[in-house]
C-alpha cells in the first residue's frame, strides 16, 4: 500500500497546473490527508465541505481557508499534527493562506499587500497621523483651544465638514470591502464553471439565512461539540466566542448610534449635542463597553496563544486591527465623559483621527476576514443543499 502522505503530494501535483503557491500546496496536501483520515468530519464547516471533493485546487483551498474558524480543535485532535512527519497543522495552514486571500482579493490589490506586510506601524501610523492632522486644524482657531463649549462638538468641526470627510472614508472602505467580496465569490463560487448556487429560489434564501445564523452567532467557534476552542492548551474554553461577540456587537451598536444620531439630525431636527439618557449616547455607551471588553480580550488570548494554532506571522496585522478597535473606544468614551470640559476639542481631534484610521484600514487587515468568512458561509450553505456527487457514486 502506498503511503497516504505519497498520495496527498501526487494528487496536489495533478493541481500544479494552476500555478498554486505555497500556502495553496501546503493546504491542499493537508486537505488530502484529511480527506482520507476524516476524523474531524464533525468538528465544523471545513470538513464536510472537503468530504465533496476528491482534488483541491486553488478556488477550493481558498474558500475552505474561509470557513476555517481556527479554534484549534482539529489540531488536537489529529494523529498525523506534528511531530508526525505528515506534519499535519490544518489551523496554521488555513491561517497562512487566509494572509494570502487578503492580499490577493484586495481592492485596490497594491494596498492589501501594503498592509499584509506592515501591520501595527501601518496601523499606528494612519492613526497617529491623522490625529496630528486634526490637532493641526485646531491650532487654526486659538479661540477653541482650553475653551469649554458645552459639548457643542459641530463649534470645533463644522457638521457638514465631519460628514463630507467621514462620509468619502466610510464609502471608500465599504466600496473595497465589496470589491474583495465579489472578487472573492467570483473566484471560489463556481464548480466545473457552474454557479454554486440552487435554482430554487426557496432553497437560496434558506442558505442565505443558514449563512447569516452561522456567521451572526459565530456557530464554528464552539469546536464542533459547543465545548469551545483551545488556546494554550487541551482544555476546551468559550472566551474567544465571547470576546469575538462582545467585540461585533459593540462595533455595530456604536453604528447603530451613529446611524440614530443621523436620524435625529436630518429627519427629526435634533441636533447634537444629546443627552446623556438619549438612545445615541445610549447606544455608543454600550457598544464602547463592548469595544473595550472584546479586543482587549481578544489581545490577551493572541499574545498567549499556542503558536502551532495560527500563523505568528500575523500577529502585527491582527495587534494592529484589535489596538484601533481599542483605542477607538478608549477615545469616544473619554471623549462623552469630559466632553463639557476644556480638553473636549482635542479628545475630538484624537478620537476623530483614530475612527477614520480604522475605517481606512478596514478593508486590509483582520476585519476582511469577516466579510471572506461570510460569503464562504454562504457557498457551504448553499452547498449542503446541494446533493454530495461523490456520495451518489458520481464520477
Amino acid at each position: 500500500m502506498r503511503p497516504l502522505d505519497s498520495l496527498a503530494r501526487e494528487a496536489v501535483a495533478l493541481a500544479q497546473g494552476e500555478h498554486l503557491s505555497a500556502s495553496e500546496t501546503e493546504v491542499a496536501r493537508q486537505m488530502q490527508i484529511c480527506n482520507a483520515c476524516r476524523y474531524c468530519e464533525g468538528f465544523c464547516a471545513v470538513f464536510p465541505a472537503m468530504t465533496r471533493r476528491l482534488e483541491f485546487g486553488k478556488a477550493d483551498v481558498h474558500y475552505l481557508a474561509s470557513l476555517c474558524h481556527n479554534c484549534g480543535a482539529c489540531l488536537h485532535a489529529c494523529q498525523y499534527a506534528p511531530p508526525h512527519e505528515f506534519a499535519v497543522n490544518v489551523p496554521k495552514a488555513m491561517a497562512q493562506l487566509r494572509v494570502q486571500s487578503y492580499a490577493d482579493f484586495a481592492w485596490p490589490r497594491a494596498l492589501g499587500a501594503l498592509y499584509r506586510r506592515n501591520g501595527v506601524v501601518l496601523a499606528f501610523a494612519a492613526a497617529i497621523g491623522l490625529a496630528l492632522f486634526m490637532i493641526l486644524l485646531l491650532r487654526i482657531d486659538d479661540d477653541i483651544a482650553g475653551q469649554s463649549l458645552a459639548a457643542n462638538f459641530y463649534a470645533v468641526f463644522p457638521h457638514n465638514t465631519l460628514v463630507l470627510m467621514f462620509g468619502a472614508v466610510f464609502a471608500f472602505a465599504v466600496l473595497a470591502l465589496a470589491m474583495s467580496a465579489r472578487a472573492f465569490w467570483r473566484a471560489v463560487a463556481s464548480e466545473t464553471g457552474k454557479p454554486a448556487s440552487a435554482t430554487n429560489a426557496s432553497r437560496n434564501g434558506q442558505a442565505a439565512a443558514a449563512a447569516a445564523r452561522d456567521a451572526l452567532t459565530l456557530k464554528y467557534l464552539d469546536g464542533g461539540h459547543g465545548d469551545g476552542c483551545n488556546e494554550a492548551s487541551d482544555a476546551f474554553t468559550l472566551v474567544r466566542r465571547r470576546f469575538h461577540h462582545a467585540t461585533f456587537y459593540g462595533f455595530m451598536l456604536c453604528f447603530a448610534a451613529t446611524c440614530v444620531a443621523t436620524l435625529y439630525h436630518y429627519a427629526l431636527g435634533l441636533h447634537a449635542p444629546y443627552a446623556m439618557t438619549s438612545l445615541p449616547v445610549i447606544l455608543g455607551s454600550v457598544g464602547g463597553i463592548g469595544l473595550l471588553v472584546g479586543p482587549a480580550g481578544l489581545l490577551w488570548l493572541n499574545l498567549h496563544r499556542d503558536p502551532a494554532h495560527g500563523d505568528p506571522q500575523q500577529r502585527p496585522m491582527d495587534v494592529g486591527f484589535i489596538a484601533l478597535l481599542f483605542a477607538s473606544s478608549l477615545t469616544g468614551l473619554a471623549l462623552l465623559l469630559w466632553r463639557d470640559t476644556g480638553s473636549m476639542p482635542w479628545l475630538l481631534a484624537v478620537h476623530l483621527g483614530i475612527v477614520m484610521a480604522l475605517f481606512l484600514t478596514l478593508p486590509y487587515g483582520k476585519f476582511v476576514h469577516a466579510v471572506l468568512r461570510s460569503a464562504a458561509l454562504l457557498k457551504y450553505a448553499i452547498e449542503k443543499r446541494q446533493p454530495n456527487p461523490w456520495a451518489q457514486g458520481a464520477d
